[in-house]
């Protein structure tokens, strides 16, 4: 394996602007939440300040329990200790508990998060950093999380659903069996069918298998995992949900930026609600308020004031954050100093900066996660061949195409060197029809705009009758755009890391870490 370019997302077409301008601090009153070490060091006075011994000990304790049931390196032990520390602070990445782990990216941001710390323990020896992987356990969307992907099979499960993701009790694990056909002559195949059996044994919970999974993978690394469906938990911030409950500050509080955002970036990644709560039962449905009493929405439970307030407070677990509740009460409950998410993350957690300030917790630092592409060197080589960059597949292929396809040809040239002449002698027409009745230097410019118009659909018909001649290259193209690009969409959203562990094993998971940039937001291209 070996990086062959590492290019920066202000390089990427695609790439929100919003994320470019976020990185590039040309959004007013977010210039101190991008990365640098001057940054770090000002949340680190901050979150010393606001984290409370109390707390600390609480997520400890938590945390210790959740992972009882797993065999922990020590530095994961020591790491539960440090905890109890007050220089001691958390990186947080989090993610939903997709079968098995589902897309790749997945693996990415817990490794950034895992190099992130290393970075800061190097600069600022004085502190410790944990690396934490919060499970989106209390998630419902079962169908967005019930499958992955290879490069050759598609693996889904199936389960009763409704209520938290987590709290699914395993059954069905036709896939497994599947999975092993295809992966039982890999290199590293037998290994994976462990991973795989062992998380995924009947009876487990998602969040069982998850937790089993990202602990084989990462527990060297000193990472922690936690569940915020925990009561314990959820106490600390009953005081948030109830302000919540009874004033919809997020909502008011958010209105401002969410506007700005909107105005100038056209939307928000998700929009504010008037109470920011489901409520678990069987199933997590939104709470909502009528005027008079509370309710939740497609089930047959309402509360008066008294009574849900009664219910938040003896029975906090109940209640559970939406995605934009989520990051408070994450921020809430650990001593982080940044997230690590993907651009769609980032763009809703600035919706929440005042929000922040008047709840009086630190708003962290944002960092938008790295990507990578695994690519063969075959398909390195067919590219160089074409005359193309491996830039070239994420900016509008299409345009590419088009350049290439007509890239030396002739009749372009004469057509551009005509059109070029067209335009120089009508604006020596124009200046002479300046001279005469104002209806002729109309006629002039309307007739300019004709003859141009003939020339845009000579360049078009002259592309379509070049793709049918030069079919075989079109294909090329398309099949190495492709090759880049699985099912249309990045690879690191397609396919699952089984992709590339089953050749390389933990060798792939230790050069990707390598190889993983810290102060830089860039996509990683390595040729395998």
């Amino acid at each position: 394996m070996k990086t062959i370019n590492k290019i920066s997302f202000n390089d990427i077409e695609n790439i929100p602007q919003l994320v470019k301008d976020f990185l590039n601090q040309n959004i007013e009153g977010f210039e101190d939440y991008t990365f640098s070490l001057d940054h770090f060091i000002k949340q680190i006075h901050l979150k010393k300040d606001s984290f409370t011994s109390n707390q600390r000990e609480v997520l400890s304790e938590t945390i210790e329990k959740q992972l009882s049931g797993l065999t922990l390196s020590t530095k994961q032990k020591e790491n539960i200790d440090y905890l109890n520390q007050p220089n001691t602070f958390t990186i947080t990445t989090g993610h939903q508990l997709n079968l098995f782990s589902g897309p790749v990216f997945f693996v990415y941001k817990i490794l950034q998060t895992i190099k992130t710390c290393s970075y800061l323990k190097e600069n600022f020896p004085d502190f410790n950093f944990i690396p934490v992987y919060w499970m989106a356990s209390e998630d419902h969307d079962f169908a967005e999380i019930n499958h992955f992907k290879t490069e050759n099979n598609y693996y889904e499960t199936n389960e009763k659903s409704g209520g938290p993701v987590g709290r699914i009790n395993i059954s069905d694990t036709f896939f497994i069996s599947e999975f092993e056909k295809e992966f039982k002559d890999s290199v590293f195949g037998t290994e994976l069918i462990l991973m795989l059996k062992e998380a995924y044994k009947v009876g487990n919970t998602l969040t069982d298998a998850i937790k089993i999974l990202v602990n084989r993978l990462f527990s060297e690394f000193g990472l922690l995992i936690l569940d915020g469906d925990s009561k314990e938990l959820k106490m600390q911030i009953r005081d948030i949900f109830k302000d919540e409950l009874l004033n919809s500050s997020l909502q008011k509080s958010s209105k401002e930026k969410v506007n700005f955002l909107t105005e100038k970036y056209g939307k928000v990644q998700v929009n504010p609600r008037d109470i920011n709560l489901f409520y678990l039962s069987d199933t997590r449905d939104r709470i909502e308020f009528d005027g008079s009493k509370y309710f939740v929405v497609d089930k047959n439970i309402q509360f008066t004031k008294e009574e849900i307030l009664d219910e938040l407070e003896n029975f906090p677990e109940r209640f559970s954050p939406n995605a934009l509740m989520r990051p408070v009460y994450q921020e809430k409950i650990l001593p982080n100093l940044a997230y690590i998410g993907g651009n769609a993350e980032i763009m809703y957690w600035l919706e929440l900066k005042d929000y922040f300030s008047i709840i009086n917790i630190p708003f962290p630092i944002l960092i938008p996660r790295n990507s990578m592409l695994f690519l063969k060197e075959k398909t390195i080589g067919k590219i160089g061949k074409l005359d193309l960059k491996l830039e070239d597949f994420f900016q509008n292929f299409t345009v590419i195409t088009n350049r290439r396809i007509l890239k030396d040809n002739t009749t372009l040239q004469l057509l551009e060197e005509k059109e070029n002449l067209l335009i120089t002698n009508f604006s020596e027409l124009k200046a002479a029809a300046e001279t005469t009745e104002k209806s002729f230097g109309n006629m002039v410019k309307a007739e300019e705009v004709r003859q141009l118009k003939s020339f845009k659909r000579m360049k078009k018909r002259l592309l379509h009758a070049e793709k049918i001649k030069q079919n075989e290259l079109l294909e090329r193209l398309e099949n190495l755009f492709l090759d880049v690009h699985p099912s249309k969409i990045w690879q690191e959203r397609v396919y699952n890391f089984s992709v590339f562990f089953s050749d390389y094993g933990y060798a792939w998971l230790e050069n990707c870490l390598e190889e993983m940039e810290v102060q830089e937001s860039k996509l990683i291209i390595v040729a395998i």
